[in-house]
């Protein structure tokens, strides 16, 4: 993944600043913009996470601070809803007229709102995604309802939005009441897809029902169980990542996957150290992968590890080996089971003499069949378990061969 900064200049000549964020091979196939939540930023967790799951599916993310918000220029008054319309627009021009133009809107809590407004003004967006949103603009009102009457004699108040000091103006509060959602909504007229906590305090999961009987098919609800507003949880972004660049692919033309040129090998492998701390991305032709180091021991646990990968190799080998041998001996395998565990044991504990004992790789294999079949038939399948080709190179010598490649 490589991210670029980006600054995007608005309606009203502030500056914004965005982040670009590309797969891997630095080609997307679609571009997305996300909108945060009310008073967050682009650099909330959840928005780089959501951010980070869809670049694996081939989508290049746009995610920006609105006006008065995060590093972007301008005053919170002055980053009402109807200016987070505008400035979602002006990121939406941005990107088409350097890059292509955009097809998916997604948006957080109040971005949310802002994501539904702006797609219904923008033809290029094919697609809505809500995370949390209200059904209602409104709705974010009663965060500050405790200055709003003393706007009325003084042009300017402070007000305490979770925790933190914020000053809005008249104009702030009215822009509120000038959308209606439920009827940008119901005109929309584009795929939409709700995702909402049921046990959301912040923006409850009533609002999620009724945006959804406002829009008009298609349009999905996935519930986020468990999670809380800003999708703290690393897992719940991660997923809430994931079910949109599904969901939306139903509505996308495919495109062929366009890899890193892998200089006429199998597989090639990326890794920021700048952007990320472990996380690397492998491609083949066709498939993305994800390699990653638990969070046990410093990494971030967006995929499997390396050690985990050489087992999973093992495991499917092992596992389409015994599935071609017993068709063609027509035994009754009908499901196989493979467990395997790579560790390092002590040469004394394996109960192998040698010269110098030592630490030893050791790989533990573990077969369960379903079918009906005899002892004599288990224990041939168990044979030729280690015949499979993954088996035979990890237990054979290995001639590696590495060369530098020049940029």
């Amino acid at each position: 993944m490589r991210i670029t900064k980006l600054n995007i200049i608005n309606k009203k000549g502030y500056k914004l600043q965005a982040y670009l964020e590309l797969p891997v091979n630095q080609k997307p196939n679609y571009y997305a913009i996300f909108a945060h939540c009310f008073t967050c930023s682009s650099t909330l967790g959840a928005v780089k996470n959501i951010s980070r799951s869809l670049t694996q599916h081939g989508f290049g993310v746009i995610r920006f601070d609105f006006t008065g918000l995060g590093r972007s220029e301008g005053t919170f008054s002055e980053s009402y809803f109807s200016a987070n319309v505008d400035d979602l627009i002006a990121v939406n021009n941005y990107i088409t007229k350097h890059f292509d133009a955009p097809c998916l809107l997604i948006g957080h809590s109040l971005g949310g709102a802002a994501a539904i407004v702006a797609s219904s003004k923008l033809e290029n967006i094919k697609a809505v995604a809500t995370i949390g949103a209200p059904a209602n603009i409104a709705h974010v009102k009663h965060l500050f309802s405790h200055g709003i009457e003393n706007i009325k004699n003084e042009n300017e108040v402070e007000v305490n939005i979770g925790g933190r000091p914020f000053k809005i103006n008249q104009e702030f509060v009215s822009d509120f009441d000038k959308v209606n959602l439920s009827e940008v909504t119901k005109s929309l007229r584009k795929p939409i897809l709700i995702l909402h906590s049921p046990i959301d305090t912040i923006v409850e999961v009533n609002n999620a029902q009724e945006l959804y009987l406002s829009a008009h098919h298609p349009k999905s609800f996935i519930s986020l169980d468990n999670a809380d507003h800003l999708l703290s949880d690393t897992k719940d972004s991660i997923y809430a990542g994931n079910i949109i660049g599904t969901w939306v692919a139903r509505y996308f033309p495919q495109k062929e996957n366009i890899m890193l040129e892998t200089k006429g090998e199998q597989l090639v492998g990326h890794l920021n150290l700048i952007e990320d701390n472990f996380t690397t991305t492998i491609q083949s032709k066709n498939h993305t992968l994800i390699a990653d180091e638990p969070a046990s021991i410093g990494g971030d646990d967006f995929g499997p590890s390396p050690y985990e990968y050489l087992s999973a190799g093992l495991i499917a080998c092992t596992a389409m080996t015994l599935k071609l041998y017993a068709e063609r001996k027509k035994w009754d395998l009908q499901e196989v089971f493979v467990y395997v565990t790579h560790s390092r044991k002590h040469s004394d504990d394996l109960d192998i003499k040698i010269e110098k004992p030592t630490f030893l790789d050791h790989i533990s294999k573990k077969l369960k069949f379903v079918g009906n079949l005899d002892e004599k038939q288990k224990n041939r399948l168990k044979e030729i378990s280690s015949k499979c080709p993954v088996h035979q190179t990890l237990a054979s010598k290995v001639i590696f061969n590495t060369t530098i490649i020049e940029n």
